[in-house]
């Protein structure tokens, strides 16, 4: 299955149906190598070199965005303020085929480098070195050699990525390994391709962060692998909207409600869970239309001016990829989240860890 495929998960991925119960044996098979891989890797039939600081991986085991960027961008600066020197990393979904590690600019382009990584440069104000390439562990060497004095590597994704050795700091090491999980929990249940999950849903775990509102979490089960497990809550929210065309002009979203009906309104998303950010919308007082989008979708003057609306809302993911359109209608949302004093303390004492590998190599 390409990939364009999984950036829109289907329907039949939320509840156990034919189609889901049909694909299983595939899911089944898939399970299977995951296992093997594994098994491979424990016993060291693959040897790889470990990084020299602690690693923290945000992933999700569930295909499609789950909220990662903003939490790598909030966690990099807060361990700043706390004087770390953090770096980061990313695969580069929806770039252009890299021969080689590449580094991340708030100019760079977002079809070379992919959305994510230039919307992280831009937000922190390219405060941090950034490096996107499919094997992380070059991304990692190519990084400490233009910034040798980074102390901390914060992954964007790379759960699965079995060659980024890392000891988890649940195996008293200092990496960590965070899950993020948003409201859609873990649909079906089913690995793919007869569910969304790209390994086990009890996979370990250093913690899980909870993306999304208050009123989305209420509503989330919790399977019994969460139980007695550390997880922490992030609540995302909304700042003050800027004009696409010209940032410094800037409104709030009270204002953008008073000053348009809401017919003439069009929120637009491609993101892995694009209704998350309609939602946001809806709870601040946007009530609109609403167009979602594949993950990492692309945009072209052509798209918007074919939207009949006054006033067009998109994300700051997409906003990277309209530099080129001058449409006055189109508003960006940032978003934003603080992390919990709890998650930061736990965080702190965990790389401050020594070592683990000085003492076993």
């Amino acid at each position: 299955m390409s990939r364009s495929f999984f950036r829109k998960a289907p329907q039949f991925w939320e509840r156990r149906g034919p189609t889901s119960l049909l694909l299983w044996p595939l899911s089944y098979i898939y399970g299977l190598v995951l296992r093997i891989r594994k098994i491979i890797y424990d016993l060291g039939i693959i040897k790889h070199a470990h990084v020299s600081i602690p690693v923290i991986i945000v992933g999700n085991i569930r295909v499609g965005g789950t909220g990662k960027t903003p939490i790598v961008i909030a966690l990099a600066e807060q361990l700043s303020q706390l004087g770390w020197k953090p770096g980061i990393i990313s695969r580069g979904y929806g770039a252009a085929s890299q021969t080689a590690p590449m580094q991340v600019h708030s100019d760079s382009d977002p079809t070379l480098v992919g959305d994510e990584p230039v919307l992280i440069a831009k937000r922190t104000q390219n405060q941090f070195p950034i490096w996107v390439f499919p094997k992380r562990s070059r991304s990692i060497k190519a990084l400490l050699k233009k910034s040798p004095d980074t102390n901390v590597i914060i992954s964007d994704d790379g759960l699965q990525h079995s060659a980024l050795a890392r000891w988890p700091a649940r195996e008293g090491g200092r990496d960590i390994e965070f899950v993020v999980r948003d409201s859609r929990g873990e649909g079906n249940g089913f690995l793919l391709p007869a569910g969304p999950l790209r390994e086990p849903a009890d996979r370990g775990r250093d913690a899980t962060l909870m993306m999304g509102s208050s009123e989305n979490r209420r509503h989330t089960a919790l399977g019994e692998y969460f139980l007695g497990r550390r997880a922490f809550s992030l609540a995302s929210h909304l700042g003050d909207i800027y004009q696409l065309c010209n940032s410094s002009h800037t409104q709030t979203l009270a204002q953008l409600a008073d000053q348009y009906l809401p017919n003439k309104i069009t929120a637009v998303a491609g993101l892995g869970n694009p209704q998350r950010f309609f939602d946001d919308l809806r709870l601040r007082g946007i009530a609109g239309k609403t167009i979602a989008l594949p993950d990492h979708a692309q945009y072209t003057p052509d798209f918007f001016k074919n939207i009949d609306a006054q006033c067009i809302l998109i994300t700051e993911k997409d906003a990277v990829k309209c530099t080129a359109i001058t449409d006055e209608r189109i508003w960006v949302a940032p978003m934003s989240l603080t992390l919990p004093d709890n998650l930061v303390d736990w965080l702190q004492t965990i790389l401050q860890r020594p070592d683990p590998y000085r003492y076993t190599l």
